[in-house]
Order: C-alpha cells, then sequence, then structure tokens
C-alpha cells in the first residue's frame, strides 16, 4: 500500500516536473528570426544563431537537440592556441516548415542553408549539417583546417527521416520519402522512395497505379 502511496506522488511529481521543463524552455527560448506560432523545443537544447533560423507553426522538437546557423568559424573551443586556423565567414540559414517533429537529439548546423519542408518528421539522434570539416592534409589537425565542401541541404514535404541517420550535403530528399534507420544519406532520394545503408539506396519506389510500394530491381 505505502509503496502504491510512493509510486503515485513520484508519478505525479514526475509529471508536474515536465510541465515546468517545458515552461522553462518556453520562458527562455531565444527570438528567431519570424515569430512561429506553438512552437515546443524540450530542454535541454543549444541554439545558435536564432536571428537567421526561421520555424513555422506548431512545430515540436524534442530534448537533447542542437540548431546551428553558423555566422563563423571557428568557433573558441576549435581555435589554434597560435591562432595557425583557417578563419571563415558565412551567411547561413536554418528554415524549418510548419508542424515538423523530432522526437529528440536532433542536430542541425548550417554553413550556407538547411531546409525542412512541412511536415517531415523526424525520429531520434539525427545529425544533419551541410558542409564538413576539411582533410586537405595530415600535416594540421583537422579541426584547424576550417570547413569544407559546403552545400545546402533540402528535404521536403511529408518525409520521413529514421533513428540515427546522417545527412550530408549538397542532399535533397524527395517529397514523402522514408530514410531507414541507421542510414548515411550521401546524395539525393527522389520523391516518395525507401532509402537504407551505408551509403543510403534506393530499395523500393512508390507506384501510383498500384497503390503500393515496389522494390527496386536490383
Amino acid at each position: 500500500m505505502i509503496n502504491k502511496i510512493i509510486n503515485k506522488v513520484v508519478h505525479q511529481l514526475a509529471i508536474k516536473l515536465h510541465q515546468q521543463n517545458r515552461h522553462l524552455a518556453k520562458s527562455i527560448m531565444p527570438e528567431f528570426g519570424n515569430k512561429p506560432q506553438n512552437l515546443t523545443i524540450e530542454l535541454p537544447y543549444q541554439i545558435d544563431g536564432s536571428d537567421r533560423i526561421f520555424v513555422g507553426d506548431n512545430v515540436r522538437i524534442g530534448p537533447n537537440s542542437i540548431l546551428r546557423a553558423q555566422r563563423s568559424y571557428p568557433g573558441k573551443v576549435m581555435k589554434h592556441p597560435g591562432n595557425k586556423h583557417k578563419t571563415q565567414v558565412f551567411d547561413s540559414n536554418i528554415i524549418i516548415g510548419d508542424r515538423v517533429t523530432a522526437t529528440g537529439g536532433l542536430h542541425m548546423v548550417a554553413f550556407e542553408k538547411i531546409t525542412i519542408e512541412d511536415d517531415v518528421m523526424f525520429a531520434s539522434n539525427i545529425f544533419i549539417c551541410d558542409g564538413f570539416h576539411a582533410y586537405e592534409t595530415t600535416n594540421t589537425p583537422y579541426k584547424y583546417q576550417g570547413i569544407a565542401g559546403i552545400a545546402p541541404i533540402t528535404i521536403k514535404y511529408g518525409s520521413w527521416i529514421g533513428q540515427n541517420v546522417v545527412i550530408n550535403p549538397n542532399v535533397t530528399i524527395g517529397e514523402m520519402s522514408i530514410i531507414g534507420a541507421n542510414s548515411v544519406v550521401t546524395k539525393n532520394i527522389g520523391p516518395r522512395c525507401i532509402a537504407v545503408g551505408v551509403p543510403a539506396r534506393v530499395i523500393k519506389r512508390w507506384d501510383d497505379k498500384t497503390n503500393s510500394w515496389i522494390s527496386k530491381k536490383q
């Protein structure tokens, strides 16, 4: 009986703590490039360059997420102690459409532009970055060589991005496509496709005539 009472009290406290956490998250949320309505980003989160991030209405992003529209590189931690690092300046944007949802651990870093269209669904622990650390030489640690390969990323309407997916620069994922868990997307994926693997490849396409998914012939 006592255990039941304790469990009930703990459960009620957990609910209240969660509610307070959501209230705190909203109260300290930075100013974005627009004024989204009914936006939820759960604590903890990191947001940098919020004035260059544009968010649609009714968006919900789970905890442990990072949104960065980079203005420059490197930051303080990545600078060479003797200033022997490459310095860069960026004009970056992150654009998130209406009703986008992410379970948690969404990590987006833009050096140029990342566009997420309406009704995209993200599972957990997804990394999206439109550039990568340069590796032009092995004589200098990579974090001092700057950012290379910068090219925009677009995820189109209604797509579903599975658990632990990585999306590389210069990629467009077509509308209503699915990227399977643990995939690494290195090139464009067409509309209404299912793609899986490292690197991700299309294994099924939607067929309007049969109203079904058709496996791609190998």
